[in-house]
């Protein structure tokens, strides 16, 4: 019996099944064409009953008109527009508040500078 012999041994773990899980490989040539293929189609989705695909970067009625209600669309577009014309009086009023800032900013530096040149010409004449 060695001193430091086989004490430790793991056991071996069985073969793997070469098999996959998956059924797809029991599919026809054309079976796995039309499934796995690169021909995806357009994508389709369907939202409050209207149905809507994806062409040209943008998602089309697939009936080609608008659906939904006039006034809708309407309340819809003059809300865009209110906020849109609020967005542009907001960064006016902060780009008009950036520029009050920086004169303020600028008027303290002079007094700051001013300050700092009085003080030396006050201990000069001691």
């Amino acid at each position: 019996m060695p001193l430091f012999g086989n004490s430790f041994s793991p056991k071996k773990t069985p073969p793997r099944k070469w098999a996959s899980l998956s059924n797809l490989h029991l599919l026809d040539r054309s079976t796995r064409e039309v499934e796995l293929g690169l021909e995806y189609g357009t994508p389709t989705m369907n939202l409050t009953g209207q149905s809507l695909k994806f062409e040209n970067g943008h998602w089309v009625s697939e009936s080609g008109t608008f659906l939904g209600d006039r006034r809708e669309l309407q309340r819809l577009r003059k809300r865009n527009q209110q906020l849109e014309e609020e967005n542009n009086l907001l960064r006016l009023k902060v780009d008009i508040l950036l520029d009050m800032l920086s004169e303020t900013t600028a008027e303290s530096h002079l007094l700051e500078k001013e300050l700092e040149e009085l003080k030396q010409q006050s201990r000069r004449k001691k």
